[in-house]
């Protein structure tokens, strides 16, 4: 099986010039590989080779935890954390609907804000939480799919839940809206649609292309 697809061919939402060596890493989820991440759009490393070199020094974390797979793509939201440089950003999106990054301070890195995409009960009134990056949580607290979860890497756990509802700030991570922010103004459930207003428009996008941000 190739580990790598034509450039021209590497999603929209990727950062990448589509002039250039003919061949980008084949994507493996909907994420942004590590490689793509710190080579194209941080410009940290020039190739593989020394993207495996700072692996093997430990010099990257990826939501306070040593990276080891550096064929592993990052989702929105997570942090990572240049060690040498004492620096952390978290991974987001442009208003152009690319994933971006943006500097965050030490203490910001140690939390994540996630969608609630599903949950299950389970025995002893506790409710798994299945989030939009894959992850799964056990919480006994009110929530809601399409709520987002905030997450304390450190300790494993959410901590709090920021609800669906009217002056909710989120972000279109999918559609063609993609990379804009702004705040609910109207919710229809019939039609699992809301409405948002931006700083520069008023638009409507699917329940599940948005993410709340508190």
């Amino acid at each position: 099986m190739t580990r790598h697809q034509k450039r021209q061919k590497a999603p929209i939402n990727w950062p990448v010039a589509r002039k250039g060596t003919a061949f980008v890493i084949k994507k493996r989820s909907n994420g942004l590989p590590l490689l793509v991440l710190l080579r194209d759009l941080m410009q940290v490393v020039r190739n593989r080779r020394e993207l495996k070199k700072a692996i093997h020094s430990k010099d990257i974390l990826v939501c306070g935890k040593e990276f080891l797979d550096d064929r592993r793509s990052l989702d929105l939201f997570d942090t990572i954390t240049l060690v040498p440089q004492k620096k952390s950003y978290k991974v987001t999106m442009s208003k152009y609907g690319k994933f971006d990054v943006e500097e965050i301070s030490e203490k910001e890195s140690k939390t994540k804000v996630s969608k609630i995409v599903g949950k299950t009960s389970r025995k002893g009134k506790k409710t798994q939480i299945n989030l939009l990056d894959g992850k799964n949580y056990l919480y006994d607290s009110k929530c809601g799919v399409h709520d987002s979860a905030v997450v304390d890497l450190e300790k494993n756990k959410i901590t709090k839940i920021l609800p669906l509802k009217e002056k909710a700030k989120v972000l279109a991570f999918a559609g063609k809206h993609a990379g804009y922010r702004g705040v609910i103004t109207k919710i229809n459930e019939d039609h699992k649609m809301v409405e948002i207003k931006s700083e520069d428009k008023t638009f409507n996008a699917l329940i599940k292309q948005v993410i709340i941000l508190e």
